[in-house]
């Protein structure tokens, strides 16, 4: 295969019994998809979704995004609402209509620049920034008691890779927008 990751088919270079050749759930094989990237990730946000659902989701009546921007704005005071949906890769009526909701629970204030009317600061309240702190806490602790199929080491390092993988985002290319900051 060509790449600069080339991968024979059959089964999983990173198992060697066939029997792990399968998916979590439905013991299907999958042996070919073990090299996939994008599956993986599929696979590995069933738990890390039903994770949120249960911690930040439900409790909170929070949507993932809505959690994402109101982390962002707590740990970036005076962000743009154009710099949040660059830095997310969503159009900016998304992050509007993210911003709306926030400002709407009182957990996001929205500040006009004296220059020019036009461009808007965002700041968390004190409900804000306790949410965040919650939430985070709440989500962090559920993600690694329930991904006990990792030790710490490699949950630190499957973090660090992810965000390697974040990084990898540059305007103009696949999965990224190109506005300015």
């Amino acid at each position: 295969m060509e790449g600069p990751f080339p991968v024979k088919p059959g089964p999983s270079p990173m198992r060697k019994s066939p029997s792990l050749d399968r998916t979590p759930a439905g013991s299907m094989l999958e042996s070919q998809l073990k090299t996939v990237l994008g599956y993986q990730l599929a696979q590995a946000a069933v738990v890390t979704n039903a994770i949120f659902d249960e911690t930040i989701r439900k409790p909170h009546e929070m949507r993932t995004l809505e959690y994402t921007v109101l982390a962002l704005v707590c740990e970036n005071p005076g962000v743009s609402p154009l710099r949040l949906a660059s830095a997310l890769a969503v159009t900016a009526p998304s992050i509007t209509n993210m911003v709306d909701r926030l400002v709407a629970r009182e957990l996001v204030t929205r500040e006009k620049s004296s220059k020019d009317g036009r461009q808007q600061y965002l700041h968390a309240t004190r409900a804000g920034h306790k949410l965040k702190t919650r939430s985070t806490d709440a989500v962090t602790a559920s993600e690694r008691e329930s991904i006990d199929t990792l030790t710490p080491g490699e949950y630190a390092l499957l973090l660090e890779l992810l965000h390697k993988l974040a990084g990898a985002r540059k305007p103009g290319k696949r999965g990224s927008t190109s506005l300015p900051d």
